[in-house]
């Protein structure tokens, strides 16, 4: 039997919604990770995007284990001298909470211009936020 790999034009997409309410962040980047890249699918092939559209809830309400809160640190470059800047997870959480999230995901899918094609289908709401759902919207179990 042959492997039959499949072409971007084949891949049906659907649009699945994940509420990050009271979840933990990492079990939910890695669930959102394997939707994204289409791994939960049998069609999925590594070097094609077969991953579905994911909407994304209540991502100012995500939490973190133990005393990460206070010891997660972010870091970010500009590239010039003294140009690190570093904030911590709940610092963070106040200013953007969506980055949490987009950062979390982003570090589990390839680092490549595929990966960056998928992590474009994941869109982030905070609670304040009424999203325009399609009628299609499936919710996930995370």
């Amino acid at each position: 039997m042959k492997t039959r790999l499949v072409k971007d034009k084949e891949v049906k997409r659907n649009t699945l919604v994940a509420d990050a309410d009271n979840k933990i962040l990492g079990r939910l980047a890695t669930r959102l990770a394997v939707v994204l890249s289409g791994k939960h699918k049998t069609i999925y092939t590594p070097n094609t995007d077969t991953g579905d559209y994911v909407v994304v809830l209540n991502a100012d309400k995500v939490r973190v284990s133990g005393n990460k809160g206070a010891a997660k640190i972010y870091r970010t470059y500009s590239g010039y001298p003294s140009g690190l800047k570093e904030s911590s997870f709940e610092e963070l959480m106040e200013k953007k909470p969506r980055d949490i999230i987009r950062i979390a995901v982003k570090n589990m899918l390839p680092k490549s211009k595929l990966g960056r094609r998928m992590l474009k289908k994941m869109r982030l709401y905070v609670s304040s936020e009424k999203p325009n759902l399609p009628k299609n919207a499936k919710a996930i179990k995370i």
